[in-house]
Parts: C-alpha cells; structure tokens; sequence
C-alpha cells in the first residue's frame, strides 16, 4: 500500500519568527524525518501576489523563506520542495475547478465575508478594494493539494475552511468527470505552541511584538530583554504560567531544564537572570541554522538549484495529472 501524502503549503511573506518556528516549522520538519508518509512542500508565491505588488518584496521573501525551511534541516532529498510558481500544471488546474465552483462557495470564503464586513463597518462599497485573487484563491488553494492528491493538509483553525472547500470542489469534479481527486483533510495539531509575543499577547507580524528568528546575537539578547514582565522582585515568587520569558523558554527546554526553571521562578529569580538564561538557550538552539542561513542567503544560485530540482520531482506527477484533467473535460487532440 503506498504512503499518504501530506502537502505543506508555506506563505512567502515577511520574517519568519520564533512564533512560526515553534508552532509550524519545526514540527513540520520533524513529522517529515518519520518517513512515514510523502511530503510535500511548496512556497506560496502566487498566493503572496493577492497582498502584496511590491515585486521586490515578493522576490525577496521567497528567497528568504527558502533559506529558512532549508536552515532548519529540511532535506530535499527526502521531501518534494517546490515553488509553486515552477509548476505550471497548477494555474491550469486552477481554471479548471474554477469552472466547477459555485460562486456562492466563494462568497462565505472567511477571508471575503471579513473584508466585506470591514468595509460596510466602514461605510463602504461592499467590494472596495477587493480584488479577484482574494475573492477566489480558495480554488487556488484547492488547485496546490488536489495538483499532488494529498491525503492530509496541515493547517491552522482559521485554513480548515479552505481545505473543506476543496474536499467540496473535489467530490463536484469527481463526481461530473470521474474519480481523479482525493478527498483531502485538514490536520490541526492543538498541541502545537502558540508564543507570546514581547508584549504578551500572542507573537504576530500584526501586533509588532515577534523576535525574528535569525537574529545576531547582540539583536536576539535585546529583544529576549524587552518581554514584558511584572514588577515583582528578585527574590519574590514569579507565576511561570503568566510569563512570556517562561513560556518561550519551555518552547525551547528539554522537560529537564523546563521543571527546573519553573523551580526558579517559584524560588524568585530575577528577571534579568531569567531573561539572561532564555537568550543562552534560544542561541546555542539557533546558532548553527542562523550561520546555515546566512550561508544560504550569500549563495541564491544554490536555493534556485534545490527549488529547481524540487520542482522537476513535481511536475512528473502534475503532468500526468493534468493530462488525465484534460481528457476528462474533453480538452484533447481532434484525433
């Protein structure tokens, strides 16, 4: 019986920081170790297009979240890590199950009904500023797991709908042309860490509160410095479960070193000291992948050659399937 698949799509946009490795990339990169399943990588680069029209950034970004994944010890070799832009079969696709998707799917797309909603809290047009990538990336969405049959797509809570939606536009087609597509499912994993941010709330791009993952030192020593903290003293007892210096720290701690952190705490340690121990711990984890990292970035020519041979792994498969597509539709030679 051969293995299920599992498709990880990668957004190409800002700074990856110690929120996105804890919560998506390290366990991303273990689960893909386990050999237990086919993995499937790709970075997102048409779907960064509906945010930004900056090209540079859009360029930029790509390279740089590249480097990261590949910093952090995922392996080609074992993985297929691809650019979604390298495999044409995926646009194409893409028409094709458009042509199969009720409009009205797409107008209850969480992402659309929010938009809609800000404007009319706003006072305007339901659909200013709106544009069709928005509207209808849903079914792109549907084209980059249904492209590689993918069995298990894992997502945060706020994609379990973009993924049901393409279980949706999967049976419709299915259903109309014959069985081409699996019917994917989407994988929360709640045990995930969510960090908190330098200001406690949750660590986001949006809120300005993030430590960037590959900082240098001096940058990374002053960030971990600026978590907001309480007023108590050294010497008084500290609530670990309240703190964001306990809370990263257990994110990066063995079980060992966790209890006995939380032992400190409750002995009053400074929060100097503890600060002081969370960057030596966050440092020696990250310092070999940051010098990766920079190694990679210094060498965009060697990133071009991995996403090239990934996406040459790819397009065996998305070939034949499209060819399959495009008989069913009736999209084929006269004779």
């Amino acid at each position: 019986m051969s293995k299920q698949r599992v498709l990880t799509g990668i957004t190409t946009s800002g700074t990856p920081h110690l929120g996105n490795y804890v919560g998506a990339i390290r366990p991303a990169i273990e689960a893909s170790r386990s050999g237990d399943f086919e993995s499937f990588f790709f970075l997102a680069d048409y779907h960064s297009l509906i945010k930004s029209q900056d090209p540079e950034m859009v360029h930029r970004s790509t390279m740089e979240i590249a480097a990261t994944w590949l910093a952090l010890g995922l392996d080609p070799d074992k993985v297929t890590f691809y650019r979604q832009s390298d495999i044409p079969e995926i646009p194409e696709l893409t028409w094709f199950l458009t042509c199969m998707t009720a409009k009205g799917l797409m107008n209850r797309a969480h992402a659309y009904k929010g938009a809609v909603q800000t404007n009319e809290e706003q006072g305007e047009d339901a659909d200013h500023g709106i544009n069709m990538g928005l509207f209808s990336y849903p079914i792109l969405m549907a084209a980059d797991i249904l492209m590689f049959n993918a069995h298990k797509i894992p997502v945060g809570r706020d994609q379990i709908q973009h993924v049901e939606m393409a279980r949706d536009v999967a049976q419709r087609f299915n259903h109309h042309y014959g069985e081409h597509f699996v019917l994917p499912a989407a994988v929360v994993d709640d045990k995930v860490a969510v960090l908190q941010g330098l200001d406690g709330r949750k660590m986001s791009k949006s809120y300005g509160n993030t430590i960037p993952l590959f900082l240098g030192e001096k940058q990374l020593k002053k960030h971990i410095n600026k978590i907001k903290t309480n007023l108590l003293e050294p010497g008084e007892p500290k609530d670990p479960d309240s703190s964001a210096v306990f809370q990263i720290w257990k994110a990066f701690a063995t079980e060992t070193q966790t209890a006995a952190m939380r032992e400190q705490f409750a002995n009053g340690i400074a929060w100097g000291e503890a600060k002081k121990q969370l960057f030596e711990l966050v440092n020696s984890q990250l310092a070999d992948a940051r010098e990766r990292y920079e190694t990679l970035i210094q060498d965009p020519a060697e990133i071009e050659k991995i996403l090239q041979q990934g996406a040459e792994k790819a397009r065996t498969e998305s070939q034949e399937l499209i060819a399959k597509v495009r008989q069913a539709v009736g999209i084929r030679p006269l004779v």
